[in-house]
């Protein structure tokens, strides 16, 4: 029982109406940005080496009409669903469009993890009813535990990235503590040279000292879906830190798993401390206004 209430916490339904308009217009960036090969590889079907889940589910090989079919279908969706309009229809139109696009984008033998969080959360997001639409949803303070249920998914996803990367990496080295006592991270700099990595590449000690923040940071990572208030807040900068570090150094980002973190903010606040603030400048105007009326009055008696 107790698991259960953990796993489907009720969680306002602004959280999910934050969440929505910001994963859908991520998506349309993500088509242009990240997997931004789909469309070229309909052209080159060929090519074409389909992932397990595509063969299992036996779709059919990239081509220019489904495609181009799949970007359009993709644009016009996400648009409708960051409206909060629709949000059900275009949700449940939007992850199986998605998930074939990144199945079609990704069929060169790369598989990109950083996705993983992102496609799960297109899947959970359209099975949360929509309470009030448009910009109410944005402050509609309803509870509800499939809220909660697909808050919670979204985020074990988050945390599943790191967790999931660490074991990768000890297992691709035999189950040893190889990988954080290599220099992996000075051939990846020399692979990738930019002048922040290029500087370290003097410092090894440091290099070596990442790599086992990164890695225990990494297995220790299931243990921010059980903090709360500013200690979660705390282990969601510390990885947010470390992609800013992977970025400065290494020009890597994981933006399609930095979006997701907002599954673990309190987003259903903004539009009350937004109208709480609004309402006290609005108060203090009026004060000062009777202020100088009171002002006024005096002067002329």
């Amino acid at each position: 029982m107790r698991f259960a209430n953990w796993f489907t916490p009720a969680i306002a339904l602004a959280r999910i109406a934050w969440l929505r308009t910001v994963l859908y217009l991520f998506v349309i960036l993500d088509m242009h940005a990240f997997v931004r090969d789909t469309r070229d590889k309909g052209e080159h079907p060929g090519l074409y080496q389909p992932l397990l889940l595509a063969r299992i589910l036996d779709l059919p090989k990239p081509s220019v009409a489904n495609t181009t079919t799949l970007y359009v279908v993709l644009i016009v969706f996400c648009l409708i669903g960051a409206t909060n309009y629709f949000p059900r229809i275009a949700g449940w139109v939007v992850a199986p469009a998605f998930t074939w696009w990144v199945l079609i984008g990704m069929s060169d033998g790369k598989v990109d993890h950083d996705h993983l969080a992102l496609v799960i959360a297109l899947w959970v997001l359209p099975t949360v009813k929509a309470g009030s639409r448009g910009i109410a949803s944005y402050g509609d303070q309803t509870k509800s535990e499939a809220a909660g249920w697909a808050i919670r998914c979204v985020q074990i996803c988050v945390i599943a990235t790191y967790f999931l990367s660490s074991i990768a990496k000890l297992r691709g080295a035999g189950w040893t503590l190889a990988w954080p006592n290599s220099a992996i991270l000075t051939w990846a700099i020399v692979r990738r040279p930019h002048p922040v990595g290029e500087w370290l590449l003097h410092h090894p000690w440091m290099l070596h000292v990442m790599q086992w923040v990164g890695i225990i940071g990494e297995f220790c990572s299931p243990v921010i879906l059980w903090l709360k208030g500013r200690w979660q807040l705390l282990g969601a900068l510390f990885f947010l830190g470390f992609h800013a570090a992977n970025t400065a150094i290494l020009l890597i980002h994981f933006l399609p798993t930095v979006v997701c973190w907002l599954a673990f903010a309190p987003l259903e606040r903004v539009v009350p401390w937004y109208r709480a603030r609004s309402d006290r400048k609005a108060g203090e105007a009026e004060d000062q206004t009777e202020h100088g009326r009171q002002a006024e009055q005096q002067a002329g008696a």
